[in-house]
Formats: C-alpha cells, structure tokens, sequence
C-alpha cells in the first residue's frame, strides 16, 4: 500500500515514519522545501528520541521518501493523511482549520482512483464531513472516503505509542474505507490491539474528550495537593492511595506546575468553544482551563516566597524550560510564566535545558543560558526545577550547594525526598508535601 501524509511536523513525521517500519511506502509532504532537504538528509526538525534512526530505517529501506510534490504523492496513494497544524484560533480560541481546509482542497485537485482521506491531525467534530464537502466541490468526479483516525502521541514517547498503542480509533463510514483503514494497521490488529471503529463525529471528538479528561485529572491533583500543604498531608502519598483504585489509575497523577504542550491547552479550549457552540457547555473543563492558568501565573509566587519575599537583585537557577522531558517543545510551557514573572519581580535568571534552550532563547529574552545544570547553580540563591528530566534527579547537591549563594531548592516536579535535601542544608520546598 501507499500513504501520502501531508505534513512533516510531529504528527505528521511521527506517524510516517512508523506507518513505513510497518510496511506500506509512505511519502510526506510538506510546503517547506528547505524543511524537505533538511529531512532528505537524515536531520530531524525536532527532538524525539528514537526518531532520527527511525527515519534514517525508512529512507534507507526505501519505504519513506519526502518531497513537495503533493500531486504526484496523492495521486499514487491508498490513503491521504491530514496531518497538518490546526492551532488555536486567536480571538475565540476554537481551533484554527485553515490548513486542513487548504490541504483539501490541493488533495482533491490531485485524487486518481479510489482514495481515502484521513483527518490524522486533531480537528473539531464535523471537519470530516467539511473537508468531504470541500473535496466534493473541487472534484466532483472523485471517488473517495474520509475517516478519521486521531493520533494519542505522548511527545517523547511518541514512536512506542504508535507502535505499541493502548488503542486505535477509526471513524470511517464505508466497508471500503475501513478495510483500507484496516489494512494499514494489520501489524496491530495482529498484535491483538484494542481498534475502535466507530463514525467520524465519535473519533473525533473521542481525541478531545481524551485530553481533556487527562488535563482534568492532572488539574484535579494539583488542587489536592494545594489542600495538602494546608492540612499537613503528602500529595504523593494521596495519588498512590488513589491510583492504587482500578478505575482511577495511578497515570497522570503527579503533582506540578500545571499541564503545558501542544495538545492539552488548546485542545481543552478548542471542546470548550465546541461545546458552548452546540449549546452544550462543559462547564467542568471550563473550570480546568481557567485553574491551569491561574497555577501556572502562581508558581513564580512559590519561588518568591522561598526566597524571603523579594527576588529583586537575586539570581535564579532553572532546570528544564520544555514542557515536559524528552522534548524540545515550548508550547505552553509554564517556564513560560514562571519565568517572566521572576524577571519582572528583579531576579536574573540563569537556566538550562538538555534540549530546549535553541527554542526558548526567542521566548524567554533576557535569560542567561548555561552549559549544565552545575552551570545554572553558579552563583544563585535559589535553583528551580521546572522540568524533571532524568539527568536532574541524581545532582550532586553538594557540588549544587557549594556553588551556590543561598542554598535554597524549590522543586517544581517532587523530583527529591525533602528529608535527604534538608539534611545537606538546603531550604526546600516542594508541591503538596509537609
């Protein structure tokens, strides 16, 4: 078989890189030409691992090409996938469709043959009756299905996601679609793996009301661990009872600065407008975004107050800016808050980041970046872990402290037992523990 995925961000390059491991040959296809050279020549856009030496299997084998030439890719191929951007829309923040709605219309110039067209990127529900509605009107005489197939990709572990999925959701409306649909994911029905086959509107907003349960569950956590600080108890303890529950589940438990990336913040507004359109609201994810929000303003306030209440003319060290480990990913991180608001209040701030600081430099102005961890400690009278990266939970805190002005710890992430900090002499504080 052959798939045309228009779009090489991290969807896009993600899925087409896995479908081809898989079998099929797989073309993506992107506007960008010095995108598509850098891609041709084995560098990758973006930090995921594994990635790169995926990418460099597919080309090798054959099966995985790139190129701009969406005409001939489309025309060749079983199956087109959608997977360009769809952002938040700025004003009313229902999500931004115009390059779904673009690839469209290029798709439909170039369908030859029974085709079907897959929405892979995260789009509202009823976009895949408005993109067969778009390609219907630029190409009457074309035969062809749409489905949807919204991807669960978690950044950093995005290629054992695909390959080893908890699930798969298809909404396709026709035999013939879903066993073109079927075909494409033969490895994992092999695999025995839970495939969901329903209608368009239900896959899609499946995705939506995925994420939005999950940022939930994270807000939620955070709450309580507000609560725990209050009465004496240990949010990690609390999550661990509660995970322990079978229909809870310890994931996406873990206490912190609040959600950030590419897909909870502007997928939780994106069902919110959604939802108050269809007069329908959801006032409960209404509620999550606007808590998310708020903790994140909060954190610096944190910061704050374990320096004595004035960071003016002090230094602040911070580890990890990304919004989570295992990405370079910047979007809606809370550093992205954290960290202005210090500066406003007169610290400096020296940070690092393993993979991140090339595309936060232009976000966070005035930072001074370092070479490691020990380098952003260097003179600082606090150091702040935004960001658990594995590298950052084994410091040596003697060497941390001893390059230090003050010694003082606040952890963002729970990253370290309070009592082993203490003990060395540091100042800690941490999230929903005593």
């Amino acid at each position: 078989m052959k798939i045309a995925m228009i779009g090489t961000g991290y969807v896009g390059l993600v899925s087409g890189a896995c479908f081809a491991e898989f079998g099929p040959d797989v073309t993506c296809v992107d506007v960008d030409a010095a995108k598509i050279e850098r891609l041709l020549k084995g560098e990758i856009p973006i930090y995921e691992p594994g990635l790169d030496a995926l990418v460099a299997k597919g080309i090798t084998s054959g099966r995985l090409s790139f190129t701009t030439d969406l005409a001939k890719a489309v025309s060749e191929a079983d199956a087109v996938f959608i997977a360009v951007g769809t952002p938040s829309r700025r004003g009313d923040g229902h999500a931004d469709l115009r390059y779904v709605e673009a690839a469209a219309i290029e798709i439909a110039k170039s369908l030859q043959g029974y085709t079907v067209v897959v929405t892979k990127s995260t789009v509202p529900v009823g976009t895949g009756r408005r993109v067969a509605e778009i390609i219907r009107g630029a190409n009457p005489s074309a035969e062809f299905d749409v489905a949807s197939n919204p991807e669960f990709l978690r950044e950093g572990s995005a290629i054992g996601d695909f390959m080893r999925p908890d699930r798969v959701v298809i909404g396709a409306e026709t035999d013939r679609a879903r066993a073109v649909m079927q075909a494409l994911y033969r490895p994992l029905y092999l695999m025995e793996t839970p495939v969901v086959m329903t209608t368009l509107e239900t896959a899609e907003l499946t995705k939506y009301a995925a994420n939005a349960f999950l940022a939930t569950k994270i807000t939620f956590i955070n709450e309580i661990a507000d609560l725990c600080e209050k009465v004496g108890a240990n949010v990690q303890d609390v999550a661990r009872g509660m995970g322990l529950d079978g229909r809870i589940g310890k994931k996406f438990l873990h206490a912190g600065p609040g959600y950030g990336g590419s897909c909870f913040p502007k997928d939780t507004i994106a069902l919110v407008r959604t939802a108050q359109e269809y007069g329908s609201p959801a006032r409960l994810v209404e509620t999550v975004v606007q808590v998310n929000d708020t903790r994140k303003g909060a954190m610096a306030s944190r910061v704050i107050a374990a320096c004595g209440g004035s960071v003016r003319g002090k230094t602040v060290g911070v580890l990890g800016v990304a919004f989570k480990p295992n990405t370079d990913d910047m979007r809606d991180a809370p550093s992205l808050a954290i960290v202005p608001a210090l500066q406003d209040a007169g610290a400096t701030v020296r940070a690092y980041d393993p993979a991140a600081m090339h595309e936060a430099k232009a976000l966070l102005p005035g930072v001074q970046w370092c070479a490691d961890a020990y380098d952003a400690a260097v003179g600082a009278d606090v150091l702040v872990i935004i960001t658990e990266w594995n590298e950052f939970r084994a410091l040596d805190l003697d060497r941390v402290g001893a390059s230090m002005t003050q010694k003082v710890l606040v952890d963002l992430r729970n990253v370290y037992r309070g009592e082993d900090v203490r003990k060395l002499g540091f100042r800690y504080t941490s999230i929903g523990r005593p």
